[in-house]
């Protein structure tokens, strides 16, 4: 009845409100207070809002996958008259299960953060308790010092997931009622005998619970966007409310179970029965239905994110350094028609030409782009200016990786000029661009 009697009254005069009024002309607006109830549908945007902007300095530049936890239908039922312990029971089996499949070096091997968020409703507003997680793309090693990611768009497998979850949840519920938490009603009034409970739970071990995991979110300002409609939402939301009047309410429902447009569609419940499905939902007064597990948890939530932090950073470090040294930007040669594709000249550290000589050699065949100051030219070439000769590869030490040289066309030139390459001056009889067709056939 509090709830019912907080929404009844929010934004209006009962709750109280102030008046402002414009100096100028006098126009008078009223505004009534909120009633800041969790459950109202009204008074959400604003927590959410709040929510959001101090979980922004929480996120981490990495993927983020959405994974649902889902409770049976029958322990959904026994669940009415015991909200706190099953629901409590409900995130703490979901985040063993995660953090146990995560540590095991089968399948992640890292230590993982969770925020959970319980959800009790169906579209229809019907009992449909269940856990969201929203979980980083990987965790920080057991020595806490490097970051561990994981797999192209797959987070852990839900089978396993499922099957470790449903023994955990069938182990907590049956210690909670030999330790005399549970109550029950009505048609479960039986299950009080511990031999009654054990039947009603048998079944249940050999079902499929169904755990469910999302693909990951574009970024970390979409998984912000996404947590907060999550985390304050309510059975309800006003937008989908249609019509109502004394006697019925018509709202908008989406059929799970139907693909297409064709899932969205209309409801009409009586007043009475919409007031019950809705008090349903209301959680026990102090319960937390947003928890933190992991690197998040509690009092060491702080050291956990900068421990992450730390290994994102080296571990981006370690991408950008792989090579021992860097490979510069080789300068380029032209060639003057704009037919012909740009190549790369070969970057040694070998003694080069200098002056007019250097400036000038292939003035007849291509032209040098500006050059940095701190690489040094390349290495002399041949050029016979014939556009399809075969190019012929020079070995030199200390030469940067293959990726980052080009084929050096060999061009005519007379066998006086310093340009030629050595084994053309080997060959005697033979033109340049014979001999460099020769050599380029005989090579595989």
């Amino acid at each position: 009845m509090k709830v019912m009697s907080a929404i009844e009254s929010c934004r209006t005069a009962a709750l109280g409100g102030h008046v402002a009024r414009c100096e100028d002309c006098s126009h008078t607006t009223i505004a009534y207070n909120s009633c800041r109830n969790r459950h109202c549908p009204k008074c959400q945007g604003a927590a959410a809002r709040e929510w959001m902007q101090e979980r922004e300095a929480e996120l981490l530049p990495v993927p983020y996958f959405h994974v649902v936890f889902t409770l049976p239908s029958a322990i959904g039922d026994i669940a009415y008259t015991n909200k706190a312990v099953i629901y409590d029971l409900l995130f703490k089996a979901s985040a063993e299960t995660m953090l146990t499949i995560a540590t095991d070096p089968k399948h992640l091997g890292a230590r993982i953060a969770i925020t959970s968020v319980l959800h009790t409703w169906g579209s229809a507003m019907t009992h449909h308790p269940h856990v969201h997680m929203i979980v980083p793309g990987g965790g920080l090693s057991p020595d806490g010092k490097h970051w561990i990611a994981t797999r192209p768009n797959f987070f852990l497998p839900v089978l396993v997931l499922s099957k470790l979850f449903r023994r955990l949840m069938l182990e907590k519920l049956a210690a909670a009622h030999k330790a005399g938490k549970l109550i029950f009603f009505g048609a479960h009034a039986p299950l009080v005998e511990e031999k009654a409970f054990a039947a009603f739970l048998k079944p249940l071990r050999s079902t499929r619970w169904f755990v469910y995991s999302k693909r990951p979110f574009a970024g970390p300002k979409a998984v912000l966007a996404y947590l907060s409609r999550y985390t304050h939402r309510v059975a309800i939301a006003n937008r989908r409310l249609i019509a109502a009047d004394a006697n019925s309410v018509t709202f908008k429902a989406k059929d799970y179970r139907i693909d297409g447009p064709g899932r969205y569609t209309t409801m009409t419940l009586e007043t009475g029965e919409f007031m019950r499905r809705f008090l349903l939902h209301v959680l026990p007064k102090g319960f937390h239905r947003i928890r933190h597990y992991g690197l998040l948890a509690g009092t060491a939530s702080r050291d956990g994110r900068q421990g992450a932090r730390v290994a994102l950073r080296a571990r981006d470090r370690a991408r950008r350094g792989r090579c021992d040294r860097p490979c510069p930007a080789l300068p380029l040669l032209r060639w003057p028609h704009g037919r012909h594709r740009d190549l790369r000249a070969r970057h040694s550290p070998a003694p080069f030409l200098v002056g007019a000589r250097w400036r000038n050699q292939d003035r007849y065949l291509m032209s040098t782009s500006a050059v940095s100051a701190s690489i040094a030219p390349p290495a002399p070439r041949s050029a016979t200016g014939c556009d399809d000769a075969r190019a012929i590869k020079r070995p030199t030490p200390h030469s940067p990786p293959r990726s980052c040289l080009s084929r050096i066309a060999i061009g005519a030139a007379t066998s006086q000029s310093p340009l030629i390459d050595n084994r053309l001056r080997q060959r005697p009889g033979l033109d340049p661009i014979t001999a460099a067709r020769a050599d380029a056939a005989k090579s595989p």
